[in-house]
């Protein structure tokens, strides 16, 4: 029983790491223009393991016995993005942007072991990059952002940019205003199938292999509607208290599981002594 004990509070320990890890994350992208906090799911192993020995599949080249595994104990059974949208901050720049609508993105162009990959992201604050006698619309990391036809470039000799509510870019020489691109905004019909890719990131994950289709996933947002507003960032939606909150918890089961160990192997000093 002592062995099973330690081994359960050794396997909780971990994951209550784990969420710790998390929780630390959150915090420090708390003034992250349009990160989305994460949430930590815990389920029971002990749950688990009855459910993997009922599973004829769970006997082959098993070399131990049936029955519950020693060191049960609970783990991080999912992390979840809360996608909510997080307060609107003026920032009166001419490239700051910000999305309405919770499941709409930007999409961004990631070049990645020599391969481009689209990746979607929430976080509006775009630049501009010179390539040559042209400028590339870009994230603050150097990704170029997906227009109607690919990357949005356009002839750098302008005074002004301006960039409309349904995402058209439009630069203004003198008194002329000349339509540069429209940029592409993804609608996802199940945005929690996104995972975290990095960067403020999100990407697909393999869909063929979850038996999903491309098209029922990812659709282009609705045209001649508000899409954005602009000279505007949508922030972080992490809630400092309630994260400050699950960090206490979090750090108190670990101290509890901690004593947990402590005291087994006390309790297996003092039979030894007996013996």
């Amino acid at each position: 029983m002592s062995l099973r004990a330690m081994g359960q509070a050794a396997v909780t320990m971990n994951q209550l790491q784990q969420q710790m890890d998390m929780i630390g994350h959150n915090l420090a992208n708390s003034q992250t223009a349009g990160y989305k906090s994460r949430q930590s799911e815990f389920s029971s192993l002990l749950f688990q393991q009855i459910n993997n020995v009922s599973d004829p599949e769970n006997a082959r080249g098993r070399q131990t016995p049936d029955g519950i595994r020693v060191g049960a104990g609970a783990r991080l059974g999912a992390i979840n993005h809360n996608l909510s949208l997080g307060s609107i901050q003026t920032t009166d720049r001419d490239l700051d942007t910000m999305l309405l609508n919770e499941n709409h993105f930007f999409q961004i162009q990631v070049e990645e072991n020599g391969e481009q990959e689209v990746r979607y992201t929430r976080d509006g604050s775009f630049y501009l990059q010179p390539v040559g006698e042209d400028v590339i619309l870009v994230t603050k990391d150097g990704h170029p952002v997906y227009g109607a036809n690919g990357p949005i470039q356009f002839r750098a000799n302008f005074d002004s940019i301006h960039i409309t509510e349904n995402g058209e870019v439009f630069v203004k020489q003198g008194t002329q205003n000349e339509y540069a691109g429209t940029v592409a905004i993804a609608e996802m019909n199940n945005p929690r199938i996104l995972e975290a890719s990095g960067d403020n990131l999100f990407r697909l994950p393999n869909l063929a292999a979850l038996g999903l289709n491309f098209d029922t996933i990812v659709q282009a947002a609705p045209a001649n509607t508000a899409l954005i507003q602009s000279r505007a960032l949508e922030m972080s939606n992490v809630g400092i208290q309630e994260q400050m909150t699950q960090l206490i918890n979090a750090q108190r089961s670990y101290q509890f599981n901690s004593r947990t160990i402590s005291m087994v192997d006390q309790m297996q000093g003092l039979i030894n002594q007996v013996r």
